[in-house]
């Protein structure tokens, strides 16, 4: 691993469908890792801690203890890759903190990698928090994500840029399917034995552009040189 990776799951507005992202990308994380670590910062239930309890830490930035609590175990690169559920009460807070501090900045000194999946809304504030992290954040480590089951008419154009993930809807049905506590995404791979079904694809579909998503962060960032030098170290082992 060049780089430990970090996904901030975020958005200034509430219901877009962050918990269900962050639920997605940790249990990505743990099937293909076989280890996570999920910080919830979050008001309302059914929150990120009730589905991953096992994975998951509540946190806080209302104050300085809850800050550095939060942020201590980030900087560190020790291959655990971490999923922050970040509430829409907390991305002002959460994103002024980060920039006092020189966030990103740090974190590519100590070979972390942040991800910043901004969850997209129609609303104002939407619009206002895209236009702030676009102005500090990196563009290689932000990344709009279109959660259809949202947004049914597409992306704003303001949005609509070429770090796009997007989320297929399911029909309610089945999202009402797999909002249940005790359902499992990978649970769900591994006993579903009908891969057409439509839930199993759109799991795959969505571990898949997360496998994607990583390995192009760590192409395009600080860590390219260093990934280039062990491909080279490969190819001349292997001649």
């Amino acid at each position: 691993m060049l780089a430990t990776p970090i996904y901030i799951i975020c958005s200034p507005s509430p219901q877009v469908g962050k918990t269900l992202l962050a639920r997605l990308v940790s249990e990505y994380l743990l099937l293909k890792n076989g280890t996570a670590l999920s910080f919830d910062v979050n008001l309302k239930e059914p929150s990120l801690l009730d589905y991953l309890p096992n994975i998951t830490e509540t946190a806080d930035v209302i104050d300085t203890y809850g800050k550095m609590q939060l942020m201590d175990p980030l900087i560190i690169h020790d291959r655990v890759a971490k999923v922050i559920d970040l509430g829409f009460h907390a991305f002002d807070e959460f994103f002024k903190m980060c920039e006092e501090i020189g966030f990103m900045k740090e974190a590519a000194r100590c070979r972390v990698a942040p991800i910043i999946l901004f969850v997209a809304g129609a609303d104002r504030i939407s619009f206002r928090g895209y236009e702030m992290l676009r102005r500090q954040i990196p563009a290689a480590s932000l990344v709009t994500v279109h959660n259809e089951f949202v947004l049914c008419g597409g992306l704003p154009e303001a949005m609509d840029t070429e770090r796009v993930l997007r989320i297929p809807a399911l029909p309610l049905f089945l999202k009402r399917y797999i909002d249940r506590l005790s359902f499992s995404f990978t649970g769900y791979l591994r006993n579903e034995k009908d891969w057409s079904s439509e839930l199993h694809q759109w799991i795959r579909r969505n571990y898949t552009m997360f496998r994607d998503l990583e390995s192009n962060v760590m192409l395009r960032g600080p860590y390219r040189s260093r990934a280039t030098n062990i491909e080279s170290l490969r190819r001349t082992r292997v001649t």
